[in-house]
């Protein structure tokens, strides 16, 4: 019967990266993979191109968390953003930082992130055993003592870490293994909710807006009339309403409210750098430097053509109507639509389809300074497995690499 150190389930970003500093302390380490090869999801992440971490400052990075704060206070303390971009400029892997802080290898690719992992798992002699699924760890007198496969199997060690996913993007092995697992060796699961999933908007003239993105909007949220969340930044319509980085942090709040069987309604600010003094001055420039011209024609300066018959449409307009004809009624309502158009919010898409899992192992059962179980000794989690969660921004991603770094450094 095989016999190691420490047995690793789940190779993504946490399970690699704990498999890798575990091995650099001189582990015998074995790494399961229910996939025929590790980091099928951190593939697709980032839209194929991997935000690695964001560049802010520690304080601001946690800000982007909901209730784990605390927790990654003391994970973070150990391995953050900067010895993260470290780890793979260390291995020639070339990042640039972009807007918002964002980190990106410069290629653009997300395979060459994955490059970098799977060589250091080759050159660290760690063992990869793809295409095997754990069914749950072994545990005697509240110790581990290895794990059962779905095959029956035993493997045994006396550390096990549990770095299995969410239930988001299951198509990449990421099915809830590791809840089950987690529950049958005693811990609480917090209930798993959908996290950075577009939403469906019940308005119907949105589709023809579909594939349109917006740079520099602002969103609010408003529940049952009152203000809930906002964002400024990226958004993009969808067939079915709203996706893009805004729509997607706002997610986890605009299901809640739904769930109390709130009216969730979405504001829309086209223009958030001007205010309503200075976007009607805009107005009546165009206006005037263009006279006798439609109104639709003049809104190409103001907003992507493919919005503006169905935006007119909405502010009660005809889209042919001269600009020397427009009242200062039907300007006022033109602002107001730039400021403000709602939608309501239907749904969110399930959790399988978001990018992260919301819920997960109760942080209060792991000790964030080893990640190791409070519960059972010689247990360890790390990873989207446990309940911690942010907004998009690298800021998952980082949690993922330092969880398991942490993990990998006690285990």
């Amino acid at each position: 019967m095989e016999q190691f150190d420490a047995i690793i389930i789940g190779a993504g970003p946490a399970g690699m990266m704990a498999a890798i500093r575990a091995a650099e302390r001189n582990r015998r380490v074995l790494l399961v993979e229910r996939n025929d090869t590790p980091g099928k999801k951190l593939l697709i992440s980032g839209k194929g191109r991997c935000n690695l971490t964001n560049s802010c400052d520690i304080e601001d990075f946690l800000g982007k968390f909901s209730e784990s704060r605390a927790f990654l206070r003391n994970v973070f303390a150990k391995f953050f953003n900067t010895e993260l971009m470290l780890f793979f400029e260390d291995a020639r892997l070339k990042l640039k930082t972009e807007r918002g802080g964002r980190v990106f290898p410069i290629s653009d690719r997300a395979g060459d992130v994955l490059n970098v992992l799977k060589s250091k798992l080759k050159t660290k002699n760690i063992k990869v055993l793809s295409g095997v699924r754990a069914r749950e760890v072994i545990v005697k007198d509240k110790k581990i003592r290895g794990i059962l496969t779905y095959s029956r199997k035993q493997i045994l060690a006396t550390r096990v870490a549990v770095a299995t996913g969410g239930i988001s993007y299951p198509g990449t092995g990421s099915t809830g293994d590791g809840y089950r697992i987690a529950e049958k060796s005693g811990h609480r699961i917090i209930p798993l909710k959908p996290a950075l999933c577009p939403i469906l908007i019940k308005e119907r003239f949105i589709r023809d807006w579909q594939g349109i993105s917006l740079k520099n909007v602002r969103i609010t949220v408003f529940a049952g009339g009152k203000r809930m969340d906002e964002r400024f930044g990226e958004m993009l319509f969808t067939h079915f309403g709203l996706s893009g980085p805004v729509a997607l942090d706002i997610s986890a709040p605009v299901h809640d409210a739904l769930q109390l069987k709130n009216e969730v309604t979405i504001s829309i600010n086209f223009k958030p750098a001007l205010d309503h003094k200075k976007l009607d001055a805009r107005l009546l420039r165009e206006f005037k430097a263009n006279p006798g011209k439609s109104i639709k024609n003049i809104f190409k300066n103001l907003l992507p053509r493919g919005i503006i018959r169905r935006f007119l449409e909405y502010c009660s307009m005809e889209g042919n109507k001269s600009t020397s004809q427009i009242t200062a009624g039907e300007r006022k309502r033109l602002i107001r639509g730039l400021f403000d158009l709602r939608l309501t919010a239907e749904a969110v898409m399930p959790a399988k389809d978001g990018i992260v899992t919301r819920g997960g192992v109760n942080t209060k059962e792991i000790n964030p300074r080893t990640m190791e179980s409070r519960l059972v000794k010689g247990l360890f989690f790390a990873g989207e497995v446990i309940d911690i969660d942010a907004a998009t921004g690298g800021y998952n991603m980082q949690a993922a690499f330092s969880t398991g770094w942490v993990c990998g450094d006690n285990i």
